[in-house]
C-alpha cells in the first residue's frame, strides 16, 4: 500500500480538493469491484505523480488531474447511456463536475478527458495525458484481480 499521506508535497497539491465533500463521496461507489472510487483515484494519483516526478513532467497537473478522472456518481456497470459507452462519457462527465469544484489547467483539462486513450480513440495532447491513461489501465486490472492475487499469495506462502 502507497503511503501517499506521509508525502508532504504531494499532500499539499491535493488537500483541497481530497476535503471537497463531492470527492469525498467517491468513496460511496464501487470501482473495479474490489475498491471503491475514491481509493482508485488516490491511488492513479500517487503513481502518477511519483512516476512525473521521475520522468520530469508536470506532477502536480498529474496530481490533482488524477484524483477527478472519474468524478462521476453512478455505477458504471448498471447505469447505461443512449450516447456512448461508459468508456466514452465517463471522462466527459467527470470533467464536467471537476470543474464545478475547482479551475483547470488544459493540461488537467486534456489528462480527464482522455484518460480512456485506447478505449476511445481520443489522443492525449500530453505525456503526462498519457502516463495517467497508463496507470489507470494498470491499477483496473490490479485491483480486479487483487483478491485472486491475496489467495495465490497465501496459497504459496504457507508452510
Amino acid at each position: 500500500m502507497l503511503d501517499w499521506q506521509k508525502d508532504k508535497v504531494y499532500s499539499d497539491i491535493v488537500k483541497d480538493l481530497l476535503s471537497h465533500p463531492q470527492v469525498q463521496e467517491m468513496a460511496n461507489y464501487t470501482q473495479h469491484h474490489h475498491s471503491d472510487r475514491l481509493t482508485h483515484c488516490i491511488t492513479v494519483s500517487y503513481v502518477s505523480y511519483r512516476l512525473a516526478l521521475r520522468f520530469g513532467l508536470n506532477a502536480t497537473a498529474v496530481a490533482r488531474a488524477g484524483i477527478l478522472h472519474d468524478l462521476f456518481f453512478y455505477d458504471w456497470r448498471e447505469t447505461k447511456f443512449e450516447l456512448g459507452s461508459h468508456a466514452f462519457i465517463h471522462p466527459r462527465v467527470a470533467l464536467r463536475n471537476a470543474e464545478k469544484i475547482t479551475n483547470l489547467s488544459p493540461m488537467e483539462k486534456d489528462i480527464i478527458l482522455k484518460h480512456m486513450w485506447g478505449a476511445t480513440s481520443e489522443l492525449p495532447h500530453y505525456r503526462e495525458s498519457l502516463l495517467v491513461d497508463l496507470v489507470d489501465d494498470y491499477l483496473a486490472v490490479a485491483e480486479f484481480f487483487s483478491p485472486a492475487s491475496a489467495r495465490m499469495k497465501r496459497l504459496f506462502h504457507t508452510n
